[in-house]
């Protein structure tokens, strides 16, 4: 048995444990035992996955990510706000503006704003969206000579979903939902697991549904791959914008309403790049055995 230090963190609801991985050594191959541990909202400390905070070159801090189910996730666009918060509250950073965080190779840069000494809010340059299906990933011997999948017809249980395909560092498949249906009682468990592991995606795929409300607002529910639905999902508010915008359903920057909150999500045509702006919230601190 060894006791470790976490932190409990959440932005819009999405919650995850946070570990700093250069304070606390696990090997790499009980990592995923201790996730599904750590993530067990009645045996454990509870949450939508771990998230380990570890120094890496070529980047300020590395985010290593783990679903509940203990396995491994390219990027999170809420977890990457409260690692920001995690450093900057800590004391491992000064830094406000261009904060790099690196996850699966991958730098991001965020923009901090502090009050009362603590962050409060993020904004973070998530990068340009990923439509080629090959990238996202999607089968190649089905998608192969398409260059985006947008308004695309697949069936599902019952009924005939349009699906639009982003890849923010992870699949996304976003769907609209009928202008009349009502997307709080909408079946997510039934439609998103089959989503989830539709041979579409080789590599399992989020799956957020959608009510366009107007022009600048959605309300959006998400199925996230290894975990199920959570409150939130920052990768899936920029899949989403970015879907809104390709169907000309909304302008380029959406406040995007989701169980835990709301999200602002931009995507910048001139640089093809999508920002998310959302809160970032300590829970609480303690000490666990592993």
């Amino acid at each position: 048995m060894a006791t470790i230090n976490f932190t409990k963190m959440q932005g819009a609801g999405n919650d995850y444990v946070y570990i700093d991985g250069a304070k606390n050594v696990i090997p790499e191959a009980i990592k995923p035992d201790v996730v599904r541990k750590l993530s067990d909202r009645h045996f454990g400390i509870g949450g939508d996955g771990v998230i380990f905070i570890n120094p890496i070159e070529g980047a300020d801090f590395e985010m290593e990510m783990y679903n509940a189910d203990g396995s491994r996730a390219e990027m999170c666009g809420n977890g990457i706000r409260c690692v920001a918060k995690f450093v900057y509250d800590h004391g491992m950073t000064d830094k406000t503006k261009d904060l790099a965080i690196s996850s699966f190779g991958r730098n991001r840069y965020l923009d901090l704003t502090v009050t009362n000494g603590k962050v409060s809010m993020v904004k973070v340059n998530m990068g340009a969206p990923i439509l080629t299906p090959s990238q996202i990933p999607m089968d190649e011997n089905k998608f192969h000579d398409k260059d985006k999948i947008v308004d695309y017809c697949i069936p599902i249980e019952d009924r005939n979903f349009r699906m639009t395909c982003v890849s923010m560092g992870n699949p996304h498949a976003v769907v609209f939902v009928g202008d009349n249906e009502n997307l709080n009682s909408f079946p997510l468990e039934k439609y998103g697991r089959k989503f989830e592991n539709h041979p579409y995606f080789p590599q399992r795929t989020n799956t957020e549904f959608v009510h366009v409300d107007d022009r600048k607002n959605v309300h959006m529910r998400v199925w996230e791959r290894g975990t199920g639905e959570t409150l939130a999902c920052g990768t899936g508010c920029c899949a989403t914008a970015v879907a809104c915008i390709l169907n000309g359903l909304t302008d380029d920057e959406i406040t995007v309403h989701v169980l835990g909150g709301d999200i602002i999500c931009r995507w910048d045509k001139e640089s093809n790049n999508v920002y998310m702006t959302g809160p970032a919230v300590t829970v609480f601190e303690g000490n666990v055995e592993i």
